[in-house]
């Protein structure tokens, strides 16, 4: 019997959940219905709001948490099924047709006709995955072990005034050198980096049930229309209309 492309997952995950770290011979398209979940690997963190998916290609080690009740969608992808498959982790917008394909899919058994509809489905999906856009919602992980300390400690204190000059002290280098050692391992200035790790704590936040105005001040932004204005920014619309619209 030839082997499946595709083998659909469905589970639903509480809020606070935690999948230890593990891997699998397939490529995985993790999709969430709901709630937030955050992949991490040593190459750093991708987080996955409503309506996103995040690509992991086969072999590669990874966790997940979960925030919010979190209804879990997963396609697990042979990664013979095509040749210009994502090679690397990566965030991306999940259309319309993809969701309702994903949404289908789960109902198709692995043991289906090599042709006809269920077949196309499957193929239709492979089609859909090799032209989605990529998001900006992955924090990559440095491996110096003084920027990995600083992330760290960035993490662990989102809301305090981390200026460029704090962060050099911190990590016993002039800040010059940690402008350039940040770009260079990360792809990102300091700046970018502190702007999306709070992005995606804030998206954890407001999963769990969390307000704007607690989110905003946790996160060290003067007001809620500031924290507002950025989430707009990246994501499109506001947090409340994102998060209310997921509730509905």
């Amino acid at each position: 019997m030839n082997r499946p492309a595709i083998l659909p997952f469905a589970e639903n995950y509480r809020h606070g959940e935690r999948i230890a770290p593990h891997c699998h011979d397939r490529a995985q398209l993790i999709h969430a219905l709901s709630g937030v979940i955050t992949v991490n690997s040593r190459q750093g963190s991708w987080v996955v709001p409503p309506g996103r998916g995040v690509w992991v290609p086969a072999a590669v080690e990874h966790d997940l948490r979960i925030a919010g009740m979190a209804r879990m969608r997963t396609l697990f992808v042979d990664p013979g099924a095509r040749p210009d498959l994502p090679g690397e982790c990566q965030v991306i917008e999940i259309s319309p047709l993809l969701r309702e394909l994903i949404i289908r899919a789960m109902d198709i058994p692995p043991e289906h006709p090599a042709q006809g509809r269920e077949a196309r489905i499957m193929q239709l999906i492979l089609d859909e995955i090799r032209v989605l856009p990529i998001m900006a919602l992955h924090v990559p992980s440095p491996r110096a072990p003084q920027l990995l300390a600083l992330c760290e400690a960035l993490r662990e204190a989102p809301a305090e005034a981390w200026s460029l000059a704090r962060a050099a002290a911190h990590s016993g280098i002039n800040g010059r050198t940690l402008t350039r050692a940040f770009q260079r391992e990360t792809g990102l200035s300091f700046v970018q980096w502190l702007r999306r790790m709070r992005l995606l704590a804030s998206l954890d936040a407001l999963a769990a049930g969390a307000s704007v105005l607690e989110v905003a001040l946790d996160l060290g932004y003067e007001s809620p229309s500031a924290f507002s204005a950025m989430f707009r920014r990246t994501l499109g619309v506001s947090p409340s209309a994102y998060f209310g619209r997921d509730r509905a």
